[in-house]
């Protein structure tokens, strides 16, 4: 199989075939470096290689400087979110009430730091300024769920929680 033919597999032929004629109609266009960005962000949830590549030959900007553009900005991702979104609240509530010894907790318990996916690409770890939960700070949310009055030991459970019913569900 070839690498382009294994790329489609891997990301869904709706999404490629979708992406690449969305691709085309900016060719040659001033200013389509960021909005091809945003559509491959959109289609893919995340920046993949061969979108870079590809989004280079449309706009005729070495991949070097577009991987620049994207380190730059932080809306852009270069690998996919894991199953499992996980935010934790640094908000100034938050903070006070000891965000932070949570924070630790939650990189221990998974060994990532904030910013990273776990290698199985079950959990991903983000840090926010506020998730709007003040008084049951500290707070943090796990896609949609939101668990407040969170303590260290309280956040490692729910953390072992999630890990148990993915053993569960896989095994």
């Amino acid at each position: 199989m070839t690498g382009e033919k294994q790329k489609e597999k891997d990301i869904g032929k709706r999404d490629f075939i979708d992406f690449n004629a969305a691709l085309w109609k900016y060719n040659g266009e001033k200013g389509a470096m960021i909005p091809l960005l945003q559509l491959a962000q959109d289609t893919y949830g995340y920046i993949p290689e061969f979108a870079i590549d590809s989004i280079s030959e449309i706009v005729g900007i070495p991949s070097a400087e577009i991987y620049g553009v994207i380190t730059f900005y932080s809306q852009f991702r270069l690998k996919p979110f894991g199953k499992y979104l996980i935010r934790i609240c640094e908000g100034t509530a938050c903070h006070v009430n000891g965000a932070k010894s949570i924070l630790r907790a939650i990189e221990d318990e998974l060994g990532i730091t904030i910013d990273e996916t776990t290698d199985d690409g079950m959990f991903t770890f983000l840090s926010v300024a506020c998730l709007g939960c003040c008084s049951l700070s500290p707070v943090m949310m796990i896609n949609e769920d939101t668990y407040g009055r969170l303590t260290p030991a309280k956040a490692r459970d729910i953390i072992r929680n999630y890990k148990k019913n993915i053993k569960e569900v896989t095994a």
